[in-house]
């Protein structure tokens, strides 16, 4: 079949397996897949042909993926291209405080979740192109719970859902960072106390990566504490409200004042 019109992705991994069995899947679905086993490889693909989006291991030997990504990135640390990288749960944040990539995937990973992924970029991109970065209007707007209570955690999707959003949830702290580094919603709802991580914690977290800084956060409890507000909501905790409570009408309160301020 003809490559012209295709979708062109530059996959780079030293892992051969994974290699073959990505670039089979995305060749599949329709992309025009070009591979490269390392970061100086890739580089000399680069030289050939501009791929629509590089999907990017990390963990490679040589220059390896940081190398790679410096090497392509201007000297504020943007790449020149859209970037996809696959990396290690536990990395994300280490690698990623000061650099910009358009998405992040968790490895090992599943295909379907990566294709949604190499999806969502490629839109977006396309979208910025054509209507030069303008919000569609009719647009819905996602929220990300983080709630260990499982039915306190449904009780508030159920809400939110309703009340027309689109809704994800986790239920431990580290999730709810690694799900708002690849999801990117536009407010995250979570408990103070979270197992793995609280909070407070994943908050400040998101507001020292470029990908998440924006986003902003709703903290919440049913304890019975005196806590002033100001403890969570002082300037650089990333906290824009907090709820003295778990009822989920509170929450989709602070959740519509946040987005209709």
């Amino acid at each position: 079949m003809d490559n012209q019109g295709k979708r062109k992705i530059l996959l780079v991994d030293d892992d051969t397996s994974l290699l073959v069995t990505l670039s089979d899947f995305l060749r599949y679905e329709g992309y025009d897949v070009v591979t490269a086993e390392s970061g100086e490889q890739a580089l000399k693909k680069l030289e050939e042909s501009i791929p629509d989006l590089i999907i990017l291991d990390m963990s490679m030997p040589g220059m390896g993926g940081i190398g790679f990504l410096k090497s392509i990135s201007t000297l504020g640390g943007k790449p020149n291209y859209p970037v996809l990288v696959l990396t290690a749960r536990a990395n994300m944040a280490e690698f990623f405080a000061n650099v910009e990539v358009d998405g992040f995937v968790a490895k090992p990973c599943a295909p379907s979740d990566l294709l949604m992924e190499v999806g969502r970029i490629l839109f977006l991109r396309g979208n910025n192109k054509a209507d030069d970065g303008l919000e569609k209007a009719d647009e819905k707007k996602g929220i990300l719970v983080g709630d260990d209570d499982a039915a306190s955690n449904q009780a508030i999707c159920h809400a939110l859902i309703d009340a027309g959003y689109i809704v994800e949830s986790v239920f431990k702290g580290p999730e709810v960072l690694e799900k708002a580094i690849i999801w990117k919603p536009d407010i995250v709802a979570m408990k103070v106390v979270l197992a793995g991580m609280n909070g407070d914690s994943v908050a400040k977290m998101m507001r020292e990566l470029p990908h998440t800084k924006d986003i902003p956060v709703v903290l919440y409890d049913d304890s019975e504490s005196q806590v002033p507000e100001s403890k969570y909501t002082q300037a650089g905790s990333g906290v824009k409200k907090y709820v003295r409570s778990t009822k989920p009408e509170l929450l989709l309160s602070a959740v519509k004042d946040i987005l209709n301020g």
